[in-house]
Parts: structure tokens; sequence; C-alpha cells
């Protein structure tokens, strides 16, 4: 491992080991303390005032850092009773200095990043700490909050279905404590304020993310979204769901060999042209009801109740795959997501039209200054510094982990997995040993549970049903006798403390071992599997971890295991494990193949998203300008100057600047809502390109060029047709008459990876070889982007 570190550094990787760099500032700080320790709370709070006024006339704080820092381990002391180790205090140096500080489950990060915020915030400009959930913003606010109070800075948190006004005040706190998403839909509805007054962020300044593997890697390419209320009907979703009922596997439609798609047979073809009293389903004017049958298909036979989505108060609720949670506010397509909705017999969902989207990856940019920390980063440090710049620095734990991760258990077929898994858990068991078994999806957990029960041990289950009910069975997972059955969702952002509050109990439970985990799948990142073993052995506690894994489990059939190894291993379908160390090395690689790939997948979605991204920054900054100068007024009067005299013989000169800002916003949403579904629509059609030798994103890039800069004419000339056909009516313009009309309500959420994006990435990432194989993806090609034509004709200006 030395060796490894030593050969990391000399190849200029992005990862840090070396911390005797901070031992100066550490000096610093406890040098400062030791003087502080002698001040009364007036004297104490004098100084942080002090402070302040010092950061206010000073471009950067960076010479205060020993100084704030050694004012807060103070006051930490004194309020929370808590005193900063030396390795959260260097892990807040890290933190300031714009890089993601690596920390153990347990080692105190909530407490390492009040230091950095306290300080940047001393500039009156604000700082965000991004948390993973609605729980941890509140809970981090409310504990930390007394800190900041003392030190004479404001602290305020933002919470899904909080009004205006309360968002208002928490973003104009000096600290922020906020959920990614939060702030990235307010970001959205900021950007379709037609008042300055309705606006609730202020300028970024320094965003400290936590948990960041997760926020920055996991949904770094989830698209926010916000929508409007659209007049569009909807097809018979139910009737084609009834339809696909009647189709036979193998006779009608047949699976790829990995069973992630699907197409239909050509006596399949047959069956449904009959069906549907077409005589070529896949003639120009049936893509529609082609695009419906295989969304049927999809959500019939490809997408799994309690593994990719759940149904709870009668809506469809997508799963995470890399948390186990429910994933909030997420969606499929809109196509993909009704056709789910009728397989399941629920009410068909409105889709409504997209106003503005970006991705958790390009807001996160948004901020000049950005940090992070997380306990797993090591191994996507790849991917951390190539899309936010940040550097890793690992920092060693306060107390040495002694948890001991054995060598994973592999069965060759999930029988044999299954019986030795349960004899496990009965034996352990029996010892009062607390235990986590982390399983793969919610079905998975609960067909465990039960055959623990019939055993008779009892067991929680904590997956993306009862989520609601995670911190309370958290706080029991580490106590004697404790069996929990779990997603990947494992209590992230809280700690399974071995005992609970029991010091006696802990110390018993120490003698046997600490918590033992177990996992229950391998999963496509190593950084997965990291985090459940992560939360045994917290604060130097004992612990254990294993996994139980068989040839059968999902990732080895999709990435086909067997035809990887040797001729060489000895694989008997009959044995009870395999203990041949080719096969381990086999395993190890196949992550390391599928986390390149999806890394190299991801880098070139990248560059087709990028190019929208500055385009969307280029609109955002003229209706910036729009809202706050007069030049929408200005433009009228420059081009239409008979039509600004007309009117003001009704409205007064401020009231027509007003009408003037109104239209001039309303045909940038408009055009830019438009753009977005038309970019879409070159987009799912650009691979077509590589067959006729040309390069997709150079022809994508000069597409969205042609279109973006023809949007911006049209913004002007929709604003002048507009501007001359306004009428006044009772001493006040009709806009409605117009056809200037907002939404009636608008609504926000993710869309989910697109399950066909793995063919599409695949596609544009070259010569990757994936799972779905180049025959597979054609039709799906074909027909998807002849959907998205046809959502890009429906949604053009009028």
């Amino acid at each position: 491992m030395k060796h490894n570190k030593i050969f990391q550094k000399w190849i200029g990787s992005s990862i840090d080991y070396d911390l005797a760099i901070y031992s100066n500032a550490l000096t610093k700080i406890q040098k400062y303390q030791l003087e502080l320790e002698a001040c009364n709370e007036t004297e104490l709070k004098c100084r942080a005032n002090q402070l302040q006024q010092k950061a206010r006339m000073t471009s950067s704080v960076d010479h205060l850092l020993p100084e704030a820092y050694a004012l807060v381990k103070e006051v930490v002391r004194r309020v929370l009773g808590l005193n900063a180790f030396d390795e959260q205090l260097m892990a807040a140096v890290v933190i300031h200095q714009g890089k993601l500080a690596e920390m153990q489950t347990g080692e105190g990060k909530t407490l390492a990043a009040v230091f950095p915020a306290y300080l940047n915030a001393l500039s009156g400009r604000g700082v965000h700490v991004l948390t993973f959930n609605d729980y941890l913003a509140r809970r981090d606010a409310h504990w930390m909050g007394p800190v900041y109070e003392y030190l004479g800075l404001q602290v305020g948190f933002v919470q899904e279905g909080m009004t205006v006004q309360n968002r208002q005040l928490a973003y104009r706190s000096d600290i922020t404590y906020l959920t990614a998403k939060e702030a990235g839909f307010d970001f959205l509805r900021d950007g379709l304020c037609y008042r300055k007054e309705n606006i609730v962020q202020r300028e970024f300044q320094y965003a400290i993310v936590d948990e960041a593997d997760s926020i920055l890697i996991d949904e770094a390419r989830v698209p926010l979204v916000i929508a409007g209320t659209s007049e569009e009907t909807d097809n018979d979703n139910e009737a084609m769901a009834r339809l696909v009922l009647r189709l036979k596997a193998g006779s009608d439609f047949a699976f790829d060999e990995y069973a992630r798609n699907l197409h239909l047979t050509d006596e399949g073809l047959k069956h449904v042209e009959g069906l549907l009293h077409c005589k070529n389903l896949y003639a120009e004017e049936n893509f529609e009801l082609l695009t419906r049958l295989n969304c049927a298909l999809h959500a019939q036979f490809l997408l799994r109740r309690d593994h990719d989505y759940i149904v709870r108060h009668g809506n469809v609720e997508l799963v995470d795959e890399f948390t186990g949670r429910v994933a909030d506010k997420r969606r499929w397509p809109d196509g993909l997501q009704a056709a789910l909705e009728a397989k399941e017999n629920l009410k068909i969902q409105s889709k409504g039209t997209i106003l503005n989207s970006i991705t958790l990856q390009h807001f996160i940019r948004l901020y000049p200054k950005l940090s992070a920390m997380t306990a797993t980063a090591q191994s996507a440090a790849d991917e951390f510094y190539r899309f936010y710049q940040l550097g890793i620095v690992v920092i060693p734990p306060h107390k040495q982990c002694i948890r001991q991760d054995h060598p994973d258990f592999i069965y060759s077929n999930k029988q044999a997995k299954q019986t030795a898994l349960m004899n496990e858990i009965k034996n352990v068991h029996e010892s009062r040993r607390p235990i986590l078994v982390g399983t793969q999806s919610v079905g998975e957990s609960e067909q465990l549970a039960g055959h623990l029960h019939e055993l008779g041990i009892p067991c929680e289950v904590l997956n993306a049903r009862n989520d609601e009910s995670e911190a309370a069975i958290i706080a029991q997972a580490g106590r004697l006798g404790a069996v929990t059955i779990s997603t990947n969702m494992a209590g992230r952002g809280t700690d399974i403390r071995l005992g609970g509050e029991d010091e006696q109990e802990k110390t018993r439970l120490a003698a046997l071992g600490g918590l033992y985990v177990i996992g229950t799948n391998k999963h496509e990142s190593a950084r997965i599997d990291n985090q459940l073993r992560g939360r045994s052995g917290r604060q130097g506690d004992p612990g254990e971890s294993r996994f139980f894994i068989s040839f059968d489990d999902e990732i080895f059939i999709k990435y086909r295991l067997k035809d990887l190894l040797s001729s060489n291993c000895r694989i008997d379908s009959q044995s009870s494990r395999v203990e041949d160390h080719r096969v381990i090395r086999e395993i190890n690689r196949i992550q390391r193949i599928v986390e390149g790939q999806n890394l190299e997948i991801k880098k070139t979605l990248f560059y087709y998203s990028e190019l929208v991204e500055k385009q969307r920054r280029v609109l955002f900054d003229k209706r910036q300008t729009i809202m706050q100068e007069n030049i929408a007024m200005e433009f009228c009067m420059e081009h239409s100057p008979d039509k600004v005299n007309e009117l003001l013989k009704s409205i007064d000169h401020k009231e027509l600047g007003e009408v003037c800002r109104t239209l001039f916003l309303f045909h940038v949403d408009k055009a830019w809502s438009h753009y977005l579904a038309e970019i879409a629509d070159i987009r799912e059609g650009i691979h077509w390109r590589r067959l006729g030798g040309q390069q997709p994103l150079q022809e994508f890039i000069k597409l969205a060029v042609e279109c973006f800069d023809k949007l911006q004419m049209e913004i002007e000339e929709r604003c002048l047709q507009t501007f001359e056909q306004l009428e006044v009516q009772q001493n006040r313009i009709d806009f409605e008459k117009a056809g200037i009309k907002a939404p009636s309500s608008t609504w926000t959420y993710l869309i989910n990876d697109d399950p066909f994006d793995g063919a599409l990435g695949s596609s544009t990432a070259g010569n990757i070889e994936l799972a779905l194989g180049a025959t597979q993806m054609w039709p799906l090609l074909l027909f998807f982007w002849w959907k998205k034509r046809k959502t890009g004709k429906q949604k053009e200006l009028p």
C-alpha cells in the first residue's frame, strides 16, 4: 500500500496522502486557541466581530484561517461540549482549499464542515452546505446553528414545500443547509421569474458538498426539470398495456442475451399489426404507435416491481439503484412513465411541458468555489478531478480502523449462496452479535426477511417502502441481537452506533466482534460495496464484513463472468463454494472494466450536454439583463415606435416598461422550452451520422449552434409580432388575447437515467464494448428518435 501511494504521487495522481503540509496551520490554530481559552463570552464575541470586519475589507480570507478556526474550535467546545480532533481540523483546512476530504464513517464530517463554512461566510456572500437529504439539512442546521449564532452569523435551511418568503430568508442567511436538488430546483424557478422580488437565491459564492460521491458521481447526470401544464391529450396507454399481455416471449418477442432489451420477432410483428389493425407498424405514420408499443413492452417485461420501482399511495415511485431509497420526485421519460402507470392500473400522470432543465453536474459547477467530503472517494478520483477539478486528500481516522474485511464467499448458483447466507446469519445471531445485511432490491430484502422469520430470527427491514422509518431503524441496528436487512440506503448520513447509547452494551458487543456487515451482491462500482462495509468499524470500533455472491447474480450474468474465466478455473456446479483465487481476480476485474466503461460514457455524454449548458448560460444572462434594465422597452421603442405611442395614450410609461419586459421574458422562456425539445430530437438521432462516416459530436455541435442562433433571432421577431397585437382593455393590456399565458401550474421532478441511454451512450462513446449489442440497438434508436421528433413537432411555437 505504501509503495502504491508513492507511485501515485510520482505519476501526478489527484489523491494526496501527505498531511505534513497542514502541520503549520494546526500549530497556528492551537496557538490562537490557547489565547482564546482565557477569554470570557463578551471577549470571544468581540474577537468574532473584529474578524468579520477584517474579512469584509479583503478579497481573500485565507490569512484569517488560523484565527477563525481557533474561534470555532473554542466555541464548539463551549457550546456543544465537543473537542475537534486534529484530523477534523486538517479536513477543515483541506475543504477550505477547494478540495475533497475523504473521511471515514463516524469521523465527524458534519463538524469539520463548520470551520470552512464559517470562514467563507465572513465575507457576507453566503455559503451553501449541500447535504444528502432534507432530514440531514434540517438536523445539521439545528445542531451547528448555536455555534454560528454565537459567532455572530445567521444560519438557515431549505426544505421541500417551503414558501418563497421562507426560502428567501434561508438563502439570505450567512450559511444555508439544503440538498443539492432543492438548490437546483430553486435555481430553475428563479430562471423563470418575471419579477426580481420573487427570486429566492442570491449570487453563488461557495458550496461544501457532503456525501460527495452520491451527489457528484451517482446523481451527476440526473436532469432536474421544471415543467408546466400542457394541453396535450393522453394516448390510450391502458389499451396498449392490455395488448402486450397477449404477446408471448419467444414467439412474439425475444430478449437480448443479457435480458436488458427486447424486440419483436417477425411472427410477433404480424401478430401486433393484426391486433392494432395497421398494415405496416414501421411506416412513418405509425411511429407514435410503435413508440407506445415498445414502451409498454419495456414496462411490462423489463422493469420489475419492488426492484426498479415500488407502488405506494397510488403512485409509481422509482428506486434509486445506488442508494436503495425512493428516488424523490424522479420519473422515467414520459412515454415509459405512462406505460408503467398503465401496467399498474394507476392514473396516468400529466407529463407537462419542460420549461427549464439542468443536470446536477452542471448545476454544481456554477459555484465559483467548490469543496466536498465523503467516506468513499478514491476509486472515483479521476471522475472527481475531470468534472469538478477536485483533488482528494485522504484524512486518517482519529482512531485506527480495525474492521476486518474478509474475502468474498463465492458460490456456483443462487441456491447454494442462499443456503450459506442463512446459515451464516443464524450462527452469528446465536451469539447476539448485531448483523446488517445489505441487499440489492426491495424484493430481495423482503424475501430474505421472510426466510429469517421462518427460522425464528426477528429482523428489521429497511428499504424504499419504509424509508420514513430509516432513522429509528438505524438507531437500533447496532444493538445486542439486532438483525437489520437493508437495501443500499443503510442509514447514509447517520452512524450505526455500537450498543446505541449504552456503554456497557457497547463493551459487550466489542468483545463479540462488533457489527457484522454482510453483502448479498456485488455492485458495478467497488465504491458502492465499500460504502456498505463502512457501516461497521466506526471510530475504532471492531467489526467485520463479507460478501456472499454467486455466478447467478445479476451483475455476473449481465457481464458474462463465466466467459471471462479461464477454462482452467475449477467451477463445479454442485460445489458448496468456489475457492479458486483466479475467480476472485476476475470478479474484481469486471468491476474495474465496468467502472472504466461508465466513466468513458460519462465523458462523451458530458461533451454533448456541456454545449447546451453554455447556451443556457448565454440565454440566462440575457434574461437577467432584461429583468434588471430597460432594454425590452428600448427595443420596442426602436423597432415599433408607432405602437409604443399608441399604447402610451392608454397606459403610463412605467406600466408599458413592465409590459415590454413581461413580453420579452415570455418569449425567451417559450423559445428555450422549444429549443430543449428540438435539441433532444437532434441528440437522439445524431448517432446515425456515424453510419455515414461523420463524427456525431461534431455534427451535433454544428446543428446545436445553428438552432441556437435561430432561436435568438426568433425571440426578437416573435416579441415584435406579439407587441404589435397588444390591445388595451379597460386601461390594462390583455395578455391572454395576445397569446401570453403562463402555465396554470408548474412542478419539479428528476428524469431517471433513460432506459435507452445505455444504447445511446455506447454509441456516442465509440468502440466501447458494452452489454447491449448493436443488432438490438438500432430499432430502439430508430423509434426513440422518431418519438423525440414527433414530440418536438408538437411543441413548436405558435
